[in-house]
């Protein structure tokens, strides 16, 4: 398969053809989702709460995200691979941003850098910009923008608000703002069906949404443990996702201990067929 670039998925826009990425963190994850032919890798900062059960989301570190993205990258040949800053490269400003940024690109090999709240720092988007790094910039409602916006959010079982249409307006300054800052891709989180498509008109780089995104977006993105339920919720209650690979894990290892408990062969030893 040809390698995707950045100007590749500019060309999807353009043709009206959908961008899919998956958010992984691992190095088979990564490896199967190439071989979906998925054209972006993002290596979340959300790995602390949603694979290693951090209570606290902003406990991860540079170091850690690092090591995360090098693994996403060693499985993925011809995606684009993205990564998050943890909290704090960014809020400490440009010059902390840039080097972060610049870390990534040497120590991990990633493709571009995605920010997080991308329209508070337009200047981090221009600076890393200037330094060759690419940028996938952030923008919508969030819970923290909803507080200043007056806005009701709600995050439990699936279900976020949308943006209200009064707020088209402002959704198409920050993402004409982010393009002119010199964002390559925007991330357009809780866009909802009415203030989405104006804004994807409003552009001419691609407009991704995650959660509370939809087909009216040129593109998106899915956390990968979702998309399949790894999770160990999904043991006590099916998920809305296309597997449930936590159930499908304990029956397997529930079937192994019953090997080994019963003095039989385990299956799935090392030089085995």
């Amino acid at each position: 398969m040809t390698a995707v670039t950045i100007p590749a998925l500019h060309d999807k826009k353009k043709r009206g053809e959908k961008i899919f990425g998956v958010v992984a963190w691992d190095y088979h994850m990564a490896a199967i989702a190439d071989r979906v032919g998925v054209d972006i890798v993002s290596v979340g900062d959300t790995v602390g709460k949603n694979l290693w059960g951090h209570d606290n989301p902003l406990e991860v570190t540079m170091d850690e995200m690092i090591v995360v993205t090098r693994a996403v990258r060693r499985g993925t040949k011809t995606a684009l691979v993205s990564a998050d800053f943890p909290y704090g490269p960014l809020q400490e400003g440009v010059d902390s941003a840039v080097r972060a940024a610049i870390r990534f690109v040497k120590e991990a090999g990633v493709d571009m850098i995605k920010l997080d709240g991308a329209a508070d720092y337009p200047e981090a988007v221009t600076a890393l910009t200037r330094a060759g790094v690419p940028v996938w910039a952030q923008f919508g409602l969030t819970p923290q923008t909803a507080l200043s916006m007056g806005l009701p959010y709600e995050n439990q079982a699936g279900s976020v608000a949308q943006l209200p249409a009064e707020m088209t307006a402002r959704m198409i300054e920050e993402a004409q703002m982010l393009e002119a800052a010199g964002a390559v891709l925007l991330d357009f989180t809780n866009s909802g069906p009415v203030v989405g498509p104006e804004v994807v008109k409003s552009v001419g780089i691609p407009v991704i949404g995650g959660f509370g995104g939809g087909p009216w977006l040129d593109g998106r993105i899915r956390l990968s443990t979702a998309a399949v339920g790894y999770n160990v919720a999904a043991l006590t209650k099916d998920p809305d996702s296309y597997a449930n690979i936590a159930r499908t894990i304990h029956d397997a290892l529930a079937e192994c201990a019953g090997d080994v408990r019963a003095a039989r062969q385990i299956k799935g030893q090392p030089g085995r067929s």
